[in-house]
């Protein structure tokens, strides 16, 4: 980690009683401001309850707001509180990321801790901790080992967010029956909405994104998401104004602790158009550093899977004529890995179990079907210079996983296996029926997974998780996360419409990577599945692998629809870990432009999507070093194009470029463009023409 400066002033310091400062405190409010200005925090206390209001750049977005909890079996911790202490500090650091959107990450902020104390004869204590950054703010609460409270049973969480106004909102909603299994408090699977705050009738999953009537956004979510329990948002009857409601145990319990106990983050990402949110690196620095020594194992890459073809019916997961996990198959799939120069193949259906595995699970997760040399394919991989990645699918039998992990870890680990995907379809079997996937139990049982695999250097990329809130930061073998609806639905559902992926980023996205799985060049599936489609063009998809961010990346077609096929250079060579990113202009919902820089080179890739209305794009050409030449290698929609018609239709050029000028992209209906820019080598010609 290198540290450019870390400044710490204790404005004040010391102890510094209630009486001195806030004998009269009703007229008393505590201001703090980022460090550029641009956001300022205000702390009140009403009549002994804490509150707290936020303003950015002079508009006010969060009126007053209440903060405290509903205690099980004791007094609540909402009001009769003074306050005992404030201290003041300031933050300002580099770090460097083990892999990321950007190499080297800014922490720069000013903090507020209030010490607060009950009016009564047994007074509890509580501290308030909030960090504001030119970008956002984080706070949580910290309650500490003290003799009139230990055990903690949390009935509601009363954090609210008092938006000013009726803001405009995408959002995911979680509180209806999805099947006849799955509430919402199980899935992220659903289209986002668009709405007015008035007009949202649910909960809503975070992060959820705001647009104010001035044409700011904020997005509002949690970070280091901790032995603690999911947050949703509650509007309820309370006008704009939204309350944590948190994902219950069964028995009606949200939280159950002991002293002493810190709080997620809560956060308000601020910006004055939606590429501000994306380059945000708040929910980052709101985690730990780094607790992995030794991260050599942690290797961003592209991979294939024995995967698609089974969504496409081609194959099975099961043993019998036609499954897919079979030796031979497998092979095949690293042959074309290797000398495509692809990390990694993911092989799904490699285990037993796989019969009834939705509604009557019973997996093992070490013993191979008979027609899968698990211990021969990952050497046969390991010469080839490819990643075998593992599989463990649980259908949320979390009980028979947690009985066999340590066995299935060590598996992985003598066979050199650093990668492994879990799966968490279907209803959670626990100890207690009841058990939700973004419960306080599932929380902690998948920071167990994440935990026992680092031990074991394997890297995760978890599918039916619970949402990104930054803990990559902390342990960085968690590479990616499902977390939203993916690119599967569009083989055996209505499918994803074309606008999904212009949300994606400046929502669930704003959390961390996402493992959409992108790259399907057969984008008609009438041969195994009439009448499916990606609702978007090819060239869509090569952008996706710079739009959608994450570390690992899967060229999710089947290999025989690659070959031969030009378009399949560009993701050979588009990375998955960049040195810098910048998003160029973007409207969600509508089309999104992303521009980022190799690590290990000094070329830049950009991918735009657009929704399923064509559009012309002018793009500001303004990261490249000036005085040098470049050339642009575009994969554009054909003249013809549609998600409609002519879908697979990509025009391949180069034109040079360079700093200071624009790029015309025109994006067919539900289109994209792709492009890599490399500094002009000497003599390097190509056609002036765009």
């Amino acid at each position: 980690m290198s540290i450019r400066k870390l400044i710490t002033t204790l404005i004040i310091g010391g102890t510094l009683s209630s009486c001195q400062l806030f004998d009269s405190y009703k007229e008393t409010d505590v201001v703090l401001s980022s460090p550029g200005n641009h956001l300022e925090l205000t702390f009140k206390m009403i009549d002994g309850a804490p509150k707290y209001e936020l303003t950015f750049d002079q508009e006010q977005i969060i009126s007053t707001s209440d903060l405290g909890f509903v205690l099980k079996d004791q007094p609540n911790l909402l009001d009769n509180f003074e306050v005992v202490d404030i201290q003041k500090k300031s933050i300002d650091e580099q770090w460097e990321t083990v892999w990321g959107q950007s190499k080297e990450v800014d922490n720069n902020f000013n903090e507020l801790t209030v010490y607060l104390k009950e009016k009564s004869t047994h007074p509890r204590e509580m501290q308030l901790i909030f960090r504001v950054f030119d970008d956002g703010l984080g706070f949580r609460y910290f309650i500490p080992t003290q003799e009139n409270i230990s055990k903690i049973e949390i009935m509601s969480e009363e954090t609210t967010f008092n938006l000013v106004d009726n803001y405009k909102v995408w959002y995911q909603p979680c509180d209806t029956i999805v099947t006849n299994w799955e509430h919402g408090f199980d899935t992220y699977e659903r289209l986002y909405e668009k709405a007015q705050i008035a007009e949202v009738k649910t909960l809503m999953h975070t992060p959820a994104t705001f647009e104010t009537k001035s044409g700011d956004y904020l997005s509002i979510h949690e970070a280091n998401l901790t032995d603690y329990s999911t947050m949703t948002l509650d509007r309820g009857t309370k006008g704009t104004s939204f309350e944590s409601y948190l994902v219950p145990w069964p028995d009606g319990v949200k939280v159950k602790r002991t002293t002493p106990m810190y709080t997620p983050w809560r956060t308000i990402q601020v910006g004055h158009n939606p590429g501000d949110l994306v380059e945000s690196n708040i929910i980052l620095n709101l985690n730990e550093p780094n607790k992995i020594e030794d991260v050599s194992f942690i290797k961003p890459m592209k991979y294939l899977g024995v995967w698609w073809e089974m969504h496409m019916n081609k194959s099975t997961w099961e043993q019998g004529p036609n499954h897919g996990a079979n030796t031979q198959n497998t092979k095949k799939y690293i042959d074309f890995a290797a000398s495509n120069g692809l990390g990694g193949v993911l092989v799904e259906g490699w285990n037993k179990g796989w019969e009834d595995w939705i509604t009557n699970p019973n997996f093992n997760f070490v013993e191979p079907y008979s027609d899968y040399d698990l211990k021969y394919l990952a050497s046969y991989a390991k010469e080839k210079g490819v990643e075998l990645i593992g599989h463990h699918e649980t259908s949320g039998d979390i009980l028979t996983y947690e009985n066999q992990m340590d066995d299935a870890f060590d598996l992985l680990e003598k066979n050199e296996m650093n990668a492994l995907k879990t799966g968490y379809v279907g209803k959670i079997r626990a100890e207690e029926e009841g058990q939700h996937h973004h419960g306080q139990y599932m929380v902690n049982h998948y920071r167990k997974v994440l935990e026992t695999a680092a031990k074991h250097k394997v890297c995760v990329v978890a599918h039916e998780p619970i949402k990104p809130t930054g803990i990559r930061r902390t342990y960085p073998n968690m590479l990616s996360r499902e977390a939203m609806r993916g690119m599967e639905y569009n083989a055996w559902s209505d499918g994803n419409p074309a606008s999904h992926t212009t949300i994606l980023p400046f929502t669930m996205g704003l959390g961390g990577p996402l493992d959409y799985t992108p790259g399907i060049f057969q984008t008609n599936f009438d041969k195994y599945r009439k009448g499916n489609s990606t609702h978007t063009t090819v060239a869509n998809q090569l952008a996706l692998y710079v739009v959608l961010y994450s570390p690992v990346q899967m060229a999710a077609d089947l290999p025989e629809h690659y070959e031969g096929n030009p378009a399949f250079q560009f993701i050979r060579e588009v990375p998955t870990d960049w040195e810098e990113s910048k998003v160029l202009t973007a409207d969600i919902g509508e089309y999104v432009a992303v521009a980022r820089k190799d690590r290990k080179s000094n070329d830049w890739y950009i991918g735009a999507i657009t929704n399923e209305q064509k559009r012309a794009l002018e793009i500001p050409i303004d990261f490249l070093e000036d005085g040098k030449e470049y050339i642009a290698e575009i994969y554009a929609d054909g003249t013809n194009a549609s998600y409609k018609v002519n879908a697979t239709d990509v025009d391949i050029k180069k034109v040079k470029i360079k700093n200071g000028e624009h790029l015309s992209m025109h994006l067919a209906e539900g289109g994209g463009q792709a492009i890599r820019i490399h500094e002009a080598a000497t003599g390097e010609y190509v056609s002036m023409t765009e």
